[in-house]
């Protein structure tokens, strides 16, 4: 029996600032200062190297989470969501602090609480926030919460930040620090870079070690190929604790090898087998492993593109996600149920996505193929009893506006 493909939304920047108006304008009888919004991602490779000091290779989608923002002359935060069932939140900005803002609201509220941290002139603000970025898919929709806020404090207030790159990679930094501090989940910048400082039609190569950015172009259409991003939706979740001890587990492996981050082992000329030498923890040994080879197949993925051999960079994702299966242990049975299926089905190299334990997965396929390896995938896991999956396919597009 074949299995009913779903494919997921994405809307018009018209579509999306419409709508998000008209959720403030019903919820706070007023009308909004503006609408701003900030795209998801997908990342190429270079899965768990950000808080490594590594490198990663993201591209932002063209799904957007919107925000019409209004300005207050308090210091009161009211904010509410087309996705969140709770009506109005309402939050005092001198209140805000880590652990006391719960759910949702914390990373919109902690944006606004590490700009004031950081010296910035924002006060109070009513905000409206609608999404097609799809919700604990592995696709940042985190991140996109947050740069959208970003972006509008910024214009709203006058901070003056998005217009150069510097600004916005402060801007990222900031949204980090909201989502760490206030938030709770210990992620590291890939998502709010990608969300921030990406641009239309490229990748953005993006060290960690000193947030320093390439734009690296990336036209699959020239190439008669396609992202084909599959959710798995199964549940996904960065602050259940496996996320944190993954990094906990990096950083007790670095202070072993008596490093600042295993980017250091990366660049290292004694090579890789001198670190695992030196450790002597089994798992921190396949963590360092993982790091190590994810940061070098960015490397060898980028040149591949560099000299428009897009076709071959399926080898390195099928060793990337053999890596953050075997290694780094964070797939899962519908994750590799994408990846291999997508893999016997034709497409060129597949790979899990995003922190995992759940999420989603991309696979790179014939342009002309999509359809097919779509149905696939939905099919097998129909067959296995697992929930319907959900598909995209992720073009590179801009940065949060």
């Amino acid at each position: 029996m074949t299995a009913e493909v779903t494919w997921l939304d994405v809307w018009t920047p018209q579509e999306g600032a419409d709508r998000v108006r008209a959720l403030f304008a019903g919820t706070f009888e007023a009308e909004p200062e503006g609408t701003w919004s900030a795209p998801g991602r997908v990342n190429l490779i270079g899965e768990h190297t950000d808080y490594n000091g590594g490198l990663c290779l993201p591209i932002a989608l063209p799904h957007r989470t919107y925000a019409a923002v209004r300005r207050r002359d308090d210091g009161v935060v009211r904010l509410v969501s087309a996705q969140e069932p709770t009506g109005i939140r309402t939050v005092d900005l001198a209140d805000v602090a880590p652990g006391t803002v719960d759910g949702w609201a914390g990373y919109a509220v902690g944006v606004a609480w590490a700009l004031r941290q950081a010296g910035h002139p924002v006060a109070g603000f009513d905000v409206a926030v609608d999404s097609c970025v799809p919700y604990g898919a592995g696709l940042s929709s985190s991140a996109a919460l947050e740069a959208s806020t970003a972006v509008a404090l910024d214009e709203v207030f006058g901070l003056g930040l998005t217009g150069s790159d510097e600004g916005r990679a402060a801007l990222a930094a900031l949204c980090v620090r909201a989502e760490n501090e206030i938030a709770g989940a210990p992620t590291g910048g890939m998502d709010q870079a990608a969300s921030l400082r990406s641009q239309d039609g490229h990748a953005l190569l993006l060290d960690c070690l000193d947030g320093s950015v390439r734009q690296v172009p990336f036209d699959l259409a020239a190439h008669d190929l396609a992202l084909l991003v599959v959710d798995t939706r199964a549940e996904h979740a960065l602050v259940d604790g496996q996320y944190a001890a993954r990094r906990a587990s990096c950083e007790a492996a670095a202070a072993r090898l008596e490093v600042a981050t295993l980017r250091e082992i990366s660049d290292d000329p004694r090579g890789l087998e001198w670190a695992l030498d030196k450790l002597d923890d089994e798992v921190q040994v396949r963590r360092v492993r993982h790091v190590v080879n994810e940061i070098d197949r960015v490397t060898w993925f980028v040149a591949l593109l560099d000299a428009g051999e897009v076709g071959l960079v399926g080898t390195l994702m099928n060793a990337s996600h053999a890596s953050l299966r075997d290694d780094y242990e964070v797939s899962c049975r519908e994750l590799d149920l994408v990846v291999d299926t997508a893999r016997a089905t034709g497409a060129v190299g597949a790979r899990m996505t995003g922190g995992g334990f759940g999420g989603s997965a991309i696979a790179l396929v014939a342009a002309d193929e999509v359809d097919r390896v779509a149905q696939a995938v939905a099919d097998a896991f129909a067959a296995e009893g697992l929930r319907a999956p959900a598909f995209l396919v992720a073009t590179a597009a801009g940065p949060a506006l």
